[in-house]
């Protein structure tokens, strides 16, 4: 009964995170016709970078976990488990997009900003979908602030919420690049400052996991969410000075 059960959450899990997706996309084409962007080639784009998106969010997992998959390298594409990271397909679309869209001649930074709403409602959904299937799941405890959740084998206890604590991050973020659309500095902006207060919230929620994806004595996902933050924060402020010394100046 409990592997039943285990087998609907993996399904609904997948089935969260393409919802996301779609919704995401669906989203991101309605700020692209505020921005004055061709919406047609956002909506290709977005779907062209849905595929290294996948495809990173999985390997970077695979990787972190590859004591697992060198054993049954079969399991590295079954879908029906689940087992993504958001930072490792945020990464490989941040690498595929730049010659993508220079390609099809959609401008980088816009679209960014733009993509910044669907990254999150993305990440909504599947944070609802990892929560019920049991990955990323907390650590266990018997804190007031614990509830009663599974983890990635099933395993009932009560743990943190660190899935939920984590969609409070993403909507809270999500929340505040919605009010600050119209007071973005720079284009990009949106995207930058999202991406850093992300990965901040990530490096200080990684801990209340119960599992610690390792690679060698470091801790991959908490590596990997500072160096994301750090270059976006890098990135913001450099791009903010140098809009504010390139303004022209009030004649008095």
């Amino acid at each position: 009964m409990a592997l039943r059960a285990h087998k609907v959450f993996a399904m609904v899990y997948l089935a969260m995170l393409y919802l996301g997706l779609i919704s995401g996309i669906i989203v991101g084409n309605y700020f692209a016709k505020m921005a004055g962007l061709d919406s047609a080639r956002i909506f290709i784009a977005t779907v062209l970078l849905t595929i290294p998106f996948l495809v990173g969010a999985r390997l970077l997992f695979v990787a972190i976990n590859w004591k697992l998959y060198r054993r049954e390298p079969t399991r590295i594409w079954r879908r029906s488990e689940g087992g993504a990271s958001f930072q490792g397909g945020l990464v490989l679309a941040l690498i595929v997009a730049p010659p993508l869209l220079a390609a099809m001649k959609v401008p980088f930074a816009p679209f960014l900003d733009v993509t910044t709403f669907a990254l999150l409602i993305t990440l909504i959904f599947g944070r609802v979908g990892c929560t019920l299937h049991g990955c990323c799941c907390g650590r266990p405890t018997e804190g007031w602030f614990a509830l009663y959740l599974p983890n990635h084998l099933g395993v009932w206890r009560r743990r943190i919420p660190s899935q939920l604590l984590e969609l409070a991050l993403a909507v809270l973020i999500l929340v505040g690049a919605w009010c600050g659309w119209n007071h973005r500095p720079f284009s990009g902006a949106v995207f930058l400052a999202s991406l850093s207060v992300y990965a901040l919230g990530r490096f200080v929620l990684q801990p209340t996991r119960e599992a610690n994806e390792r690679l060698g004595a470091v801790d991959a996902q908490r590596a990997l969410a500072a160096a994301l933050g750090l270059l976006a924060l890098a990135a913001f402020l450099f791009n903010w000075l140098n809009t504010g010394m390139n303004a022209t100046p009030e004649v008095q």
